[in-house]
């Protein structure tokens, strides 16, 4: 027995919700490409200073100021901030999976089929 088909107005409704929830996936996961960027810049920063002494000047970039710096004060702030980052980078896939298996939830609830074209 086939369903009954909703109305004009559920259908657009439908649609909106669909189209609200790929976009906010795709906003995640564009968030997520840029902190697994950031992460990987932080991590080749890191290992570029591990074999350098501590007392060499470097250079770093805070808040748009390129300061001067040394090894010893750069490396602990950097690692910090990719742990951070880390930690970040965790919550957006978390994030991300919840919104995907609400969207799979609200699929299933509505009868939605996708047809990729």
């Amino acid at each position: 027995m086939a369903q009954p088909q909703p109305s004009a107005k559920k259908q657009q409704e439908l649609q909106v919700q669909y189209s609200n929830y790929k976009n906010t996936l795709q906003q995640i996961a564009q968030k997520i490409g840029d902190v697994e960027q950031e992460t990987e810049e932080h991590k080749l920063v890191l290992e570029t200073l591990e074999p350098l002494p501590q007392d060499r000047k470097c250079f770093r970039m805070i808040n748009g100021v390129l300061v001067e710096r040394t090894v010893k004060d750069v490396a602990p702030a950097l690692k910090t901030n990719s742990e951070g980052l880390k930690k970040v980078l965790d919550d957006l896939l978390k994030q991300y999976k919840s919104k995907q298996d609400e969207m799979e939830k609200w699929k299933k609830k509505n009868n939605i089929q996708v047809v990729q074209q």
